[in-house]
């Protein structure tokens, strides 16, 4: 995560919000070399286990493109099926919405209601409303061809005329094809493949639809009728509206079915496939499938962005159901290393990456965790030699006498000259992920060294659990020298980290190695030592009496605020600042997992399911932060409404009720 970001949740976003985006220094005219012209570093070659993961993922009608959740594709072909809406007027005011986006910030934006998404796109149902006018679309497969339903919803439009439902079809992405319309069909070729597309826009449907003919400033063959009633568009064949219902009936109840035994989790695993269904994108660049965080971050960067930790921890959403893109989401974050083998802080569309800096280190116990659920020996010999070398980057770059902290490096090629934070403490605290914590409001930054003068007990926890999760994966590979030498780093951090315990405050601090104290902030990243199994059992209970469950630091009604309650920063619930995280809570319930705590990780899983679904519930919002004291995420406008990693909150409980997460060995 990082602050930069957050100024862009949307492309139509308001001026506020891109004047924030300069002043979080992304922003300078100077233009820049593009970053092919330097060598590129290909971490391994696709292996043919995951080139044949990637053809069966990108296969069939699903809403694989990024600009909108309303448009359908077909894939490999490329063919798009686009449903808009035309608000019609009498004297000025017409408009045209063509795409849609889940979670749009201003009141005069489309605002979606996401329902129920199929991994594979086999089902579908959402609501949207615009200027007044609210519709629900509905899809489903059809054998091998799709049907959509769009239907009307009572209106509070003023407007005097009823607005046109208009279907649109082209190739997207540069795909060869041709697409015509004769009369009440329209034709879309390709190489070998005829695919027609029919609407009952002249299907009597309690009162008879008429075709409106003029809807510009579209130029590719379209349908369009006044939208007083259902209208269906199929593939294939024509199909009636009561005939495209019943295969709507027959998707959605095998959707139900897919769900889960356990009627317990099912809820949970409807929200995460949904979560997952609509953040997930074929991505043309790299001729890919993946989830990236939302539509509206990927638009706003050029096509899409991959985010380190966030991607990893899309690959563990994906595993309740989807065992393919699973694995998608974590090879694709681990391809876009760079040439120094760290996996970047975000990589985005033309290439582009943040080649100064990383982010946590959670790739490992990602990789470990589906590995064990799935058992594809092959995917951890996909995995395991960048996960080596951005396991040696770390001890190599970002260690200061033995303990780690973050960084930003200046001399890394190419230079990205619109990205000014590079080589300075901004960039070395945007590493952490933790863009505006109050942890680091007072460190020092070395300007020769270009790291933070500043232990961080949670990039230690989290490292030493890397280093674990690697040597058990390399024991696997029968990799021996490789697994002594992770056991190896992961045994001197791990004595390391524990010279930061402090006996009086009950819990590991971080230290300012500048002036040689520690530091008494307290944030979740405190208690990743567990994550590492740095603490004794000891330590760990007293950590979890004294503060995690303490109501004046960490427990309450919405958990966990990502600074401790009685931090004066706490009242200020601005991103970092206070704010709760779905990663915080999971990675601190995975270190509770290590020890006999069974009422703190229980309670924990409660919790954090609680918060998840009270927006969930009301708005079908799954939220990048939540406010600590709210329990709400759209108290500001700097929380993604549609950011998969909230849906982490509702993934521990997943595993609570699941027993998933339990570890069979440390």
């Amino acid at each position: 995560m990082c602050l930069v970001r957050k100024s862009t949740l949307y492309p139509a976003i308001s001026a506020a919000a891109l004047l924030f985006f300069a002043v979080a220094s992304l922003a300078q005219a100077t233009p820049s070399p593009h970053p092919s012209a330097a060598p590129a570093y290909e971490p391994f070659v696709l292996s043919p286990e995951y080139k044949a993961v990637q053809q069966r993922l990108a296969r069939g009608w699903n809403t694989w493109d990024v600009s909108s959740v309303t448009t359908q594709v077909l894939l490999p072909e490329g063919l798009a099926i686009h449903l808009g809406l035309k608000h019609n007027s009498t004297e000025g005011g017409e408009a045209l919405l063509t795409d849609a986006f889940i979670g749009q910030l201003s009141p005069q934006a489309e605002q979606v209601f996401p329902g129920a998404h199929a991994w594979d796109g086999s089902y579908t149902d959402l609501r949207v409303s615009w200027r007044g006018h609210n519709w629900r679309v509905q899809s489903a497969h059809d054998g091998e061809d799709l049907v959509v339903l769009a239907t009307p919803l009572p209106s509070e439009s003023k407007a005097s005329l009823v607005p046109s439902i208009v279907f649109s079809v082209n190739f997207l992405w540069n795909r060869r094809g041709t697409v015509s319309q004769t009369g009440d069909v329209i034709e879309a070729r390709t190489s070998g493949r005829v695919i027609r597309v029919y609407c009952t826009c002249t299907e009597a449907a309690g009162a008879a639809l008429r075709p409106t003919l003029n809807v510009s400033p579209l130029t590719s063959p379209y349908f369009a009728a006044d939208f007083t009633a259902p209208v269906a568009i199929t593939t294939g064949k024509p199909r009636t509206v009561a005939e495209v219902q019943a295969a709507l009936d027959r998707a959605r109840a095998q959707y139900e079915r897919s769900l889960s035994d356990n009627k317990a989790v099912q809820p949970i695993v409807d929200a995460i496939q949904t979560t997952l269904g609509w953040d997930t994108i074929f991505e043309p660049e790299k001729q890919r499938v993946v989830s990236p965080v939302s539509r509206g971050w990927s638009v706003y960067w050029g096509g899409y962005v991959i985010f380190d930790w966030d991607t990893f921890f899309a690959a563990t959403l994906a595993s309740v159901g989807s065992r393919d893109l699973a694995y998608a989401n974590a090879i694709e974050t681990l391809r876009e290393s760079t040439r120094e083998g760290f996996v970047p802080n975000y990589a985005r569309a033309g290439n582009w990456k943040s080649f100064d800096r990383s982010e946590p280190p959670v790739g490992a116990i990602t990789v470990l965790g589906l590995y064990r659920k799935f058992g594809d020996r092959w995917f951890i010999e996909q995995t395991f030699p960048q996960l080596l070398r951005w396991n040696r980057w770390w001890s190599k770059h970002r260690d200061i006498d033995g303990y780690l902290t973050w960084g930003s490096d200046d001399e890394n090629p190419p230079g990205n000259l619109d990205n000014n934070t590079r080589g300075t403490r901004a960039g070395a605290i945007l590493e952490s992920g933790l863009d505006n914590s109050p942890m680091y409001d007072d460190t020092t930054f070395d300007s020769k060294t270009h790291l933070l003068q500043f232990a961080d007990v949670g990039l230690m926890g989290m490292y030493i659990a890397d280093c674990d999760a690697l040597a058990k994966i390399a024991d696997t590979l029968q990799k021996t020298t490789e697994a002594q030498e992770l056991r190896g780093r992961a045994s001197r951090y791990r004595e390391k980290l524990q010279t930061l315990w402090n006996a009086d405050a009950a819990i590991f601090l971080n230290k300012d190695l500048h002036r040689g104290q520690f530091s008494h902030r307290l944030s979740p990243t405190n208690f990743y030592p567990l994550l590492a199994h740095a603490a004794t059992p000891g330590q760990a209970e007293e950590m979890v009496d004294r503060h995690l469950m303490n109501r004046q630091e960490f427990w309450g009604e919405w958990v966990i605020p990502s600074i401790a309650r009685d931090d004066p920063a706490f009242k200020d619930q601005n991103y970092w600042r206070g704010r709760i995280w779905g990663p915080m809570n999971y990675l601190v319930y995975l270190g509770l997992e290590n020890y006999d705590l069974p009422k703190a990780r229980s309670e924990l899983a409660e919790k954090s399911y609680a918060l998840f679904l009270k927006e969930w519930r009301e708005h079908g919002h799954v939220h990048e932060n939540y406010n600590a004291i709210l329990g709400s995420g759209d108290d500001v406008s700097s929380s993604d409404r549609f950011y998969h990693w909230g849906a982490l909150l509702g993934y521990v409980e997943y595993l609570e009720q699941t027993g998933a997460g339990s570890k069979p060995d440390h």
